[in-house]
């Protein structure tokens, strides 16, 4: 049965960062540089540490049935590794026991880009092997404290950007890059192996949570666990057979780097014939284990890319992950090549999620999936009468049930995000909230927009037109947020 759910991610919504024991995570120490356009930081976000109670209330009236966040490594556990922080394993507690008494599931991401800045200085973070003991360590005391409420768990959040984010562009913390492929004067980094290392010690670690709670849990708790991978959805520039070739390559990059070890047990053909040496090797028993170590795959989606081939102009070396791909990325089909993964404006393209959906399908054995992100906001002059937004979920939504017809294997929906956070890419100046939040108001007033009372509607099986079509009976007058 399909659920209809929504979801926020710890270091944009929970703020407190500095509060009850928590220590720096990589992008407390990021931001607090001044690594934003805003200058701004997730130091107090939306303040749901100190707003729970009230905003589970409104999940509950908004008609939720399943809340998915993420745990912070840095909160319950401050070093990294060692003793739990008591006051963090009770708010994480009473967070969730707030979730079951209004009978909304907890959906818990274990990590969400906010490695602890500690095991960073230390080891390198996801460069360095010893990440697969922390992070194993990590989600045993969020199975073995949260498990006995918790049974839907979702490892890592988006391995393919972190390696591509952080590792190659550094435009994620740690900020690791090197000429001329970083977006930013990385001042360390090596943009031509370190996203294939990442991504590889993330999956390794990936599969060894999951192995440990199919061994120490599962059989107790009943629940599930998987791993989210961002996706675009790739369109050819042209019908032309290097275009057509380019744009397998980069579904074959792009969700494959992922997806094949997970259902194969190794990396695609085509990686390991373009990346070679540079791309590590599995062994048997690591391919084994990585192999099957899920029970849904997780998929953030929010819109679709063109592609073109460029193999004439990537032949020189050194290569990082970008030039491996031999193709150009444009974020609509007349637009100029964007020259990087994680766009700043995004085309409306609802289609685009039904056939991720299909490919999937059809490549990776249909496995049961939740689409765990997806939303609008990015590029927008927010208004509580967000039309534009309705306007989205309506068609995404739409394209979801699309493809859950034409055969594909989806168990769930969230939202991104029931409230507005603090956005890893843009701070403060993007919203994908559905209920404004207030972060010049120092207690951080919550109001809903207009996407939210559709979407309450929609949850509550209340709306009988298309979204769009009827909104002015919600009796909502447009204002501006900057004017609240």
């Amino acid at each position: 049965m399909l659920s209809i759910q929504d979801r926020d991610a710890n270091p944009g919504v929970e703020g407190a960062a500095a509060k009850d024991g928590r220590t720096p995570s990589l992008w407390d120490t990021y931001t607090r540089a001044g690594g934003m356009l805003d200058n701004s930081t997730g130091d107090v976000a939306s303040d749901q540490y100190h707003k729970y109670k009230e905003d589970v209330k409104l999940m509950a009236d908004t008609g939720l049935d399943s809340y998915r966040f993420s745990i912070s490594w840095s909160r319950l556990i401050p070093n990294g590794r060692g003793p739990i922080n008591p006051k963090g394993l009770a708010y994480y507690n009473n967070l969730i026991d707030e979730l079951v008494k209004y009978g909304i599931k907890p959906h818990v991401t274990i990590y969400h880009l906010d490695l602890p800045q500690a095991l960073e200085d230390e080891y390198g973070g996801w460069l360095g092997r010893k990440i697969v003991e922390d992070f194993t360590a990590f989600a045993d005391a969020c199975f073995r404290e949260f498990g006995d409420r918790v049974s839907q768990w979702t490892t890592i959040v988006e391995p393919n950007v972190i390696a591509m984010a952080s590792y190659d562009s550094g435009s994620f913390p740690p900020n690791r890059c090197s000429k001329p492929f970083g977006l930013l004067n990385c001042t360390v980094g090596d943009s031509t192996t370190e996203p294939y290392v990442a991504a590889h010690n993330l999956l390794l670690s990936h599969a060894s949570v999951v192995s440990l709670y199919r061994t120490k849990y599962r059989a107790m708790q009943n629940g599930r666990i998987g791993l989210n991978v961002y996706s675009f959805w790739c369109y050819p520039l042209t019908n032309s057979t290097l275009d057509l070739q380019a744009t397998q390559r980069s579904l074959d990059f792009l969700l494959g780097w992922i997806m094949s070890p997970l259902v194969f047990g190794d990396y695609p053909k085509i990686m390991k014939k373009i990346v070679r040496s540079r791309l590590p090797s599995f062994t048997k028993e690591q391919s084994e284990q990585v192999k099957g170590s899920f029970d849904f795959i997780g998929i953030n989606h929010y819109s679709s890319v063109w592609v073109e081939d460029n193999s004439n102009a990537s032949k020189t070396a050194p290569r990082d992950f970008n030039a491996d791909l031999f193709a150009k990325f444009s974020f609509s089909k007349n637009g100029t090549p964007s020259g990087q993964l994680i766009p700043t404006d995004i085309p409306i393209d609802p289609v685009g999620l039904q056939h991720v959906l299909e490919y999937i399908r059809d490549a990776y054995g249909n496995p049961p999936v939740y689409i765990e992100e997806n939303g609008y906001g990015l590029g927008t002059n927010d208004t509580i009468y967000d039309v534009e937004r309705v306007n989205y979920l309506s068609g995404f939504i739409g394209s979801m049930l699309d493809g859950i017809r034409k055969g594909a294997n989806v168990k769930g929906y969230f939202v991104w995000s029931f409230l507005d956070v603090f956005e890893f890419l843009a701070g403060f100046q993007s919203r994908f909230g559905l209920h404004y939040v207030d972060f010049k108001d120092e207690n951080r007033r919550r109001q809903p927009k207009l996407s939210a009372l559709w979407y309450s509607d929609f949850l509550k099986k209340k709306t009988k037109k298309k979204a769009g079509t009827d909104i002015t009976r919600m009796g909502l007058h447009e204002r501006s947020h900057s004017q609240q």
